[in-house]
Formats: C-alpha cells, structure tokens, sequence
C-alpha cells in the first residue's frame, strides 16, 4: 500500500470572510466546499481547491469566530508548499500577495514564501512535475501561473529522528533528503519535512490544525488498522460524507489524518455550483435553521471569482 501524496491541509482562522477573499480573490483558488466542522457544528469549515476539488489541491479552514494568533513550534506544521509550473509564475506572483499586505521572500533558488493576513505561512515551488497540474480557474490569475496542488508541508519538532521508523516503515514514506520524506502512490506524490525547534507550537489563527495523506477508498480500513499495530493509536473509521478519515499523531506530535479519495464534494451538490451554498452532511440537516443563524455571513465566492 502507498499513500497518494498528500489529500488536503486543515488550518485555523478567527476572520471566515476575509480568509474567503484571501484564498479566492487573491490566490485563485476555488471555494468548493462552504460546510461545519462536523465535531463542533457551529464552526465553519470551508474548502478550497481546484476546479473540481479534487485531493491533492484542498486546503481547508476552521473558523472560530475572533480566535487569536498562534504560534508555529514543535508539533505543527508551519509551512504549505505548492508547485506552479515555472519560474515565470513566481515572477507572477511576487507581487500579488504583496499587494495585499502579505510579506513576501524569494529564494536564490526561485521559490517564492509569502504569509497569508493571519500569517500561514506558503511557499511557491517552481519546476515541472509528473503529476496532474490541479488548477482552479479564476479570470485574474492565467492558467499557466496558477497553483497546481500541494509539494508538500513542512513541520516543525524537537528531534527529527524520533519520526523516522514510523514514517518509513508504518507509513512507507521514502526518505527525501535528511529530514524529509515522500509518500508517493500510483498517481500522486507529496513530501513531508521537518526543522528542528525547541519552542512548543501554540494553535490558533494562521496555524496548520492537521495534515491529511490520500488513501484509495479500498485500502483505508487497512491503513487504519497498520497504524493501530504500530501504537499510534488511531480513531476508527469516520465518515464525513465527502470522505472517510483516520486520525492520529505521528512521533513528534503532528496530527495527521488519512483521508479516502472519495466519494468527493459532488455527492451533495452539482460540480458546477459547488461551495455556493451551505452544505451540510444528511445527519446534520436538521441543524440548518440554526447554524444559518449562528454562523458568520461570507461574501460570494462567484463574485470574488468574476471579471473586474
């Protein structure tokens, strides 16, 4: 069994409505998901991705409403990673971020780092890649400059070796460098790095919640029941309608999930108008009249998507 790289990347906001500028207007990215953190109903969790929300492309969000900053340390990820086909479109993007008052650094070697206004920190890999370019389309952003899907995430922990033989021989990750490992399946691939720090990670707003790595759906239960025999201690089978999940940490406390490719978040809504609407899980529905009270107003993905 080999995991299909990584699925998709959770992270912490305290403001839902300007993540959602954010990550539509600004970085192209289609909202394809707008539904609750189905452990905590009253908490948005919004998803975005490519055109098609397809695994590889998601990056979702938490909202707890006002949240503070947190601090990236030992135990979190600190870093997204996402390819974009060539050095000319980092040079697109040196200055899109920037505009909006994100930091932004680039590297001798031509990636390109930025923060996002809560300050998550991204970074922009150049370089080709064998697997699918997963791109969202957005009239702003040309389709040979946009993020194409995740490189991979890196984390930070006390002692990068303590990981090792769990990422290696429970997981099956291949070494990558000297702290770093790839999980690579039949069609995608996605790396995992660590840097070493001493000061323990704080969650909050701008902070990665989880990472989760693609499993086909027939091997999942397997995956879940290999970690369990190597003491991790992983839940059961969750099914969260649009996929099913794992969760555990690994050695060095990041929390990790693994996530089925499938059945996808076409299941309740049409591709076309996914993340338009509220969606909610079939268990959940009855919770409509309430949550729609509660939760906060966004503005309109199709907006922030269309034509200036």
């Amino acid at each position: 069994m080999k995991l299909e790289g990584v699925h998709h990347v959770t992270a912490i906001t305290g403001d839902a409505p300007g993540n959602v500028d954010f990550y539509v207007r600004v970085l192209g990215l289609r909202l394809v998901k707008k539904s609750v953190n189905q452990d905590d109903p009253t908490v948005y969790h919004l998803f975005y991705a490519d055109e098609e929300g397809k695994p590889g492309s998601d990056i979702t969000f938490f909202e707890y409403p006002g949240a503070g900053p947190g601090r990236a340390g030992a135990g979190l990820v600190h870093t997204i990673g996402w390819r974009v086909a060539s050095p000319a479109a980092i040079d697109f993007w040196e200055n899109r971020p920037a505009d909006e008052g994100a930091a932004e650094e680039r590297y001798p070697d031509g990636r390109l780092a930025f923060r996002d206004p809560e300050g998550l920190r991204h970074i922009l890999i150049p370089g080709e890649s064998p697997d699918e370019p997963l791109i969202a389309d957005h009239p702003e952003v040309p389709k040979e400059f946009a993020l194409q899907g995740f490189n991979g995430v890196r984390a930070y922990t006390h002692d990068p070796e303590q990981s090792r033989r769990f990422l290696e021989q429970t997981l099956e990750f291949a070494p990558h460098g000297e702290t770093g490992w790839e999980a690579r399946g039949e069609h995608r691939g996605g790396l995992y790095f660590y840097d070493q720090s001493d000061e323990v990670g704080v969650p909050g707003a701008g902070t990665v919640h989880h990472v989760a790595w693609a499993s086909p759906m027939d091997e999942h239960e397997a995956w879940q029941w290999r970690v369990a025999e190597s003491g991790a201690h992983p839940t059961p089978v969750i099914d969260r309608f649009y996929f099913k999940s794992v969760y555990f940490r690994e050695p060095s406390g990041v929390l990790f999930e693994i996530a089925t490719i499938g059945p996808g978040f076409d299941v309740d809504e049409p591709l076309e108008h996914l993340g338009e609407h509220l969606s909610l899980p079939p268990n959940y529905e009855n919770l409509r009249g309430r949550l729609e009270q509660v939760l906060t107003p966004l503005p309109d993905p199709r907006a922030l998507r269309a034509a200036k």
